[in-house]
This record gives structure tokens, sequence and C-alpha cells, in this order.
């Protein structure tokens, strides 16, 4: 075994269990007025004030334009409700697209303050990597992170990522950027 591998495997055991649930159009499109009994009837779940934030709005809007100008990459777009084992919404994750011209997919999530410091963010950045890993167009997994954004960085740490590089984000500012091969080169015993 590799030791990127055993150390990916070390850090991902006993992870908690997170489902992903779809939040299509017509929920985000809710979720921009405000309404979120609407919301969780197109989601099939309960959503929280979470999610009619003023960056979840921003976010919403931005995802609807994509889907609007290409509804062929709304698989990838679409940002997921993430549910733990007891049915509670605790935030959202996806991609930022399909894959590029080179396989690489740009992840993005958020938990709920209430959910934080549980373990939940790395649940979710676990599935969404098994997610990219079942995807042959996809060969590698990017996540860009402020470089003042100690949880986010501490998230992704054991996972292999490698910083590439940084880049200026007009929402977000200074990020850096790491990347991980969407499946392991290594045997994972």
């Amino acid at each position: 075994m590799t030791d990127e591998a055993d150390e990916q495997r070390r850090f991902t055991r006993g992870l908690r269990h997170v489902r992903f649930v779809e939040l299509g159009g017509e929920a985000m499109s809710a979720l921009l007025e405000g309404d979120l009994a609407k919301a969780g009837r197109a989601a099939g779940v309960s959503l929280t004030e979470y999610f009619v934030t003023d960056r979840a709005k921003w976010l919403w809007r931005l995802r609807l334009d994509q889907m609007a100008a290409d509804p062929g990459r709304a698989r990838w777009m679409v940002r997921q409700a993430v549910v733990g084992d007891r049915g509670l919404v605790l935030g959202h994750a996806g991609f930022h697209g399909p894959p590029d011209g080179v396989g690489m997919v740009e992840i993005g999530y958020a938990v709920a303050p209430e959910f934080r410091r549980r373990g939940y963010a790395r649940s979710t950045l676990a599935e969404l990597l098994r997610r990219a890993a079942g995807e042959p167009a996809v060969t590698t997994v990017r996540a860009t992170i402020a470089p003042d954004n100690v949880a986010s960085l501490a998230t992704i740490s054991g996972f292999g990522f490698v910083e590439v590089g940084e880049q200026w984000d007009e929402e977000d500012g200074r990020e850096l950027i790491f990347e991980v091969p969407a499946r392991p080169t290594g045997p994972l015993s």
C-alpha cells in the first residue's frame, strides 16, 4: 500500500454517512423567491434558512443561469442537498461544471453553521470524490480555497490534494488551487 493511499484510508475511516438529493431548477427558483416550503417539496426534503441566505441565493442564481445557457450540463452544475443518515439537510455540494478538456472537475460544498465541526464536510468531500472516481471522463478533482480558510484547508488534508497554484476569483478573492487524481493510483486495501 502506498503512503498516500494508507493516509487517505486512515483519514476516511469513521466518516458519517452522507447522501445527496438533487436540488433541481424548480427548487433553486423557489429558494430565490424565499419559499422554503415550495423548494422543499420540489427537492423532497425539508430545507432550512441556510438555503435562502444572500450567499446561497447568489449560488442558485449562478447555477440557474448556467443551466439555462446549457441544459445538457445540468447534472454537473446542479448543486446537491447533502442529507445525513437521520434525514437532516446539512448543506449543499456538487461540481462547478462538467469535466474540462483534460478531465478536471472542480468541487464545491458548504455545511450549515450548526453542523460544522462534526465531520460532515469531510464526509461530503469523500462522497464527491467517490462520485468523481465513478465518472470515466474525470481524471482530476480540483478544490480552490482562500488561504485564510483554515477549516477548508483542514478538510481537504488527508485526501491526497496537492497545491498546484493560485488564482484570483472575482467573488472570493485570492484562492489556492489544489488537485487530486480522480482515482487512486495505488492499491487501497
